[in-house]
């Protein structure tokens, strides 16, 4: 596979009225109080509203009116204030000098990336003045998908200290999945984002940072201090650190994908699967929405392993849809594979990944229906699991010790999966970096940790990768498709899961993804993202709601517990906290999840769990998420728990 060239965009790489703006616009206490206010931090990622109004600044062409309640949200401003950009300098300024500390070099290099937002380039300018300013070596690498900068920092960060490709860490500029005027920060050492651990200690660096009454002049001596010359090295190397990234990016995909670390046993698996696509061509439309991955290796990669590749909204910036890649978002993808197979039948899936390209959620041709479907992201991630431990099970047999690490809010459709594969599932709270340190450390204890994730948000982290990534989810979907029976002595992965599961009756040689979908095990499930699971409260005190919700719904249990037993058979429940890595039993002490996850398993007469209700505010956005998870797969049921849950988080909220 041939590296790629840097396409054009409208993204200017830097911002040259940065320096004036900083020059004349020293923002007041007040007005830095106020920026700092709409700051969400977390392990999973520093985020606010960055885009500062400007006269006749452009919205989305799919934004609501601008007197919407929240107008600014979809503006495609690209000017940050003078606050916001203090803002910036802080959290350059906190994650340098951490990172100073902990490698050692004063001279420590940092690869710097953003997605496709407008406020990305500023934001990216601002941060590289004050690095050079304090003798640090940002690597620009500009658009980058985020499973690509940090598949860079994995090769980076294990080079010897003398190389000239060696650097100490890396900061995205991005907002995932937010709005387009969102933007904030992922920070991380090696191929994944801090540790839980760690970035709390950076978030304590930051925020002291900000209560300096001299903070501002302090941002704004770094920047004039930069050098302009160097300023204009560093975005001059953008190229070459890009086609850098773009190479380790596709080496280690191939080792993703393949689950071989040596190149020949690639080749092999490979091979296998091209030939099997030589008989039964496969295609792929990418609608990529403007995103980061406009920019990556998807169509080089794809059509690397025989496919036949379309792709859509591939300008960089151009976000024809909201960024979200959930209900509508999928609409244009959907609509796109339906056109396509139209004219060549072997269109059969589609995906659309977020602004940073960290996940991709998928549309598949039905064969049985005749039509072009949405992949709900519960059932993305579970072909996803499914892949990977039958792939595990084929290679090595019942006996490795495998488990499969999930968030609180994944549906316990995988455990129903994974015990057919003699697997364990294990459970840490929502947030990437808490799912990515329970599985290192389970690594240490012995086990087998092939793939991870968070079911709610179909997003799957293969191993080596410590990122969700839309091409581990379809390397995984290729895989059921094309490693199909050889001989009678290697079964194909879709038939071997059949075995395991006692389904063998479904199996037929011409299956489709109808087929992979209608074997898994059934279940119905909230998505996180549909406009009911995200609740405004009021209520700023998790523990004390939480407490409040107890008493309510033990109040509801006993009235509701005749029709709990006959409509789910649920005649009994366990209360889990998840905080971190770990997620425990807590009698009936509900606050004890303080503002991690909070989950009732709700479970049958032998107690085992039917389905669980949950709840946990985001650590990205200022919302209360909600959903419901129940065996059987009825909609109907997943929405009476879901209006059960809702009400009594609405009811303990009024009450507070």
């Amino acid at each position: 596979m041939s590296l790629i060239a840097l396409p054009d965009t409208d993204l200017p790489i830097g911002d040259p009225d940065l320096v004036p703006l900083a020059l004349k616009s020293l923002p007041t206490p007040t007005a830095l109080g106020e920026a700092a206010a709409g700051l969400i931090l977390s392990a999973s990622g520093w985020r606010k509203l960055f885009a500062a109004p400007e006269a006749g600044s452009r919205r989305a062409s799919w934004a609501a009116p601008a007197d919407a309640a929240v107008p600014d949200e979809d503006s495609l401003s690209a000017r940050v204030s003078p606050a916001d950009l203090v803002l910036a300098g802080a959290m350059a300024l906190a994650f340098g000098d951490w990172l100073v500390e902990r490698s050692g070099r004063r001279d420590a290099a940092i690869l710097l990336g953003i997605d496709t937002r407008p406020t990305g380039p500023a934001l990216a300018d601002l941060m590289t003045r004050v690095w050079l300013s304090r003798g640090l070596k940002p690597r620009h690498l500009f658009i980058v998908a985020a499973p690509e900068i940090m598949a860079y920092s994995r090769r980076a960060t294990g080079l010897e200290a003398s190389h000239e490709e060696r650097a100490e860490g890396f900061c995205y500029i991005s907002a995932s999945h937010n709005p387009p005027a969102h933007n904030g920060v992922k920070f991380g050492v090696g191929g994944g984002v801090l540790a839980t651990a760690d970035a709390n200690v950076l978030i304590e660096r930051f925020k002291n940072l900000i209560k300096d009454p001299g903070i501002a002049q302090r941002v704004f001596a770094l920047v004039d201090e930069a050098e302009p010359r160097a300023v204009a090295d560093v975005f001059v190397g953008a190229r070459t650190w890009k086609r850098r990234a773009v190479s380790a990016y596709t080496l280690l995909s191939r080792e993703v994908v393949t689950g071989r670390s040596e190149l020949t046993d690639q080749e092999a698996l490979f091979e296998e699967m091209a030939a099997e696509a030589a008989a039964r061509p496969l295609g792929v439309v990418a609608e990529l929405n403007g995103s980061a991955r406009c920019l990556s290796i998807d169509q080089n990669f794809l059509s690397g392993l025989g496919l036949r590749v379309a792709t859509l909204n591939d300008k960089p910036g151009t976000f024809a849809h909201r960024i979200v890649p959930e209900g509508e978002s999928l609409e244009p993808a959907r609509r796109a594979l339906a056109a396509a197979h139209g004219g060549d039948e072997a269109y059969i899936a589609g995906y659309v990944p977020d602004c940073d390209g960290d996940r991709g959620n998928l549309v598949y041709w039905d064969g049985r229906a005749g039509e072009a479907r949405v992949m709900g992201a519960q059932k993305v991630f579970a072909l996803s699991v499914l892949a990977e431990l039958a792939l595990l099970r084929r290679e090595l047999g019942p006996d490795a010790r495998v488990a499969v690490v999930v968030n609180d809010a994944t549906s316990l459709r995988i455990e129903a999966l994974a015990s057919a594969f003699g697997a364990e599932v294990r459970r840490a709270e929502t947030g990437e970096a808490n799912v990515v340190g329970l599985a290192a450390a389970l690594r240490s204890e012995g086990w087998l940790v092939r793939i991870l994730g968070e079911g709610s948000n179909g997003g799957n982290i293969t191993a080596p990768a410590e990122v969700r990534d839309p091409l581990a989810t379809l390397g995984g979907l290729l895989k059921l498709l094309l490693l199909r029976d050889i001989g009678a002595g290697k079964q194909g992965l879709f038939h071997h899961w059949l075995r395991l599961s006692g389904q063998e009756g479904l199996w037929r040689e011409d299956f489709g993804i109808e087929d992979l979908l209608a074997s898994l095990p059934a279940f119905a499930t909230t998505s996180v993202f549909e406009a009911r699971a995200a609740l405004r409260i009021k209520s700023s005190d998790q523990t004390a709601l939480k407490a409040r919700y107890r008493d309510l719904f033990l109040r509801d249990w006993e009235a509701r517990k005749g029709e709990l037993s006959r409509r789910f058979a649920v005649t009994g429940w366990k209360a889990l906290a998840s905080q971190g890595t770990v997620e425990r039993d807590i009698g009936d002490d509900f606050a004890a999840s303080e503002r991690g996850g909070l989950r009732i398993l709700l479970l049958d007469e032998a107690k085992s769990a039917r389905g669980f209700l949950w709840m946990r505010g985001s650590g990205t956005e200022a919302v209360f998420r909600v959903m419901a998870d129940i065996a059987g797969g009825r909609p109907e049921d997943e929405e009476w728990l879901l209006a059960w849950q809702t009400s009594l988080v609405r009811e303990a909220d009024a009450l507070l």
